[in-house]
């Protein structure tokens, strides 16, 4: 009898361990299994659209702020 493949990470499972990473809080165990199933271009993008994300809240803070 063979296993099935492990399915591929969802992108709420992406974006969870880039916010986990961002905060710098990570089960080592964790840490494992996601570097065992995400892709480094699904990092890359989300990390991407994170810093784009923080960029436009530093952006309408100032225009509320001014």
């Amino acid at each position: 009898m063979s296993t099935p493949p492990p399915r591929p990470p969802s992108r709420w499972r992406s974006i969870q361990a880039m916010a986990w990473a961002l905060l710098g809080v990570r089960k080592g165990s964790e840490w494992h299994k996601d570097s065992a199933h995400i892709k480094p271009l699904q990092i890359v993008a989300v990390g991407v659209a994170a810093i784009f994300v923080f960029v436009l809240m530093l952006i309408a803070i100032v225009n509320w702020v001014v």
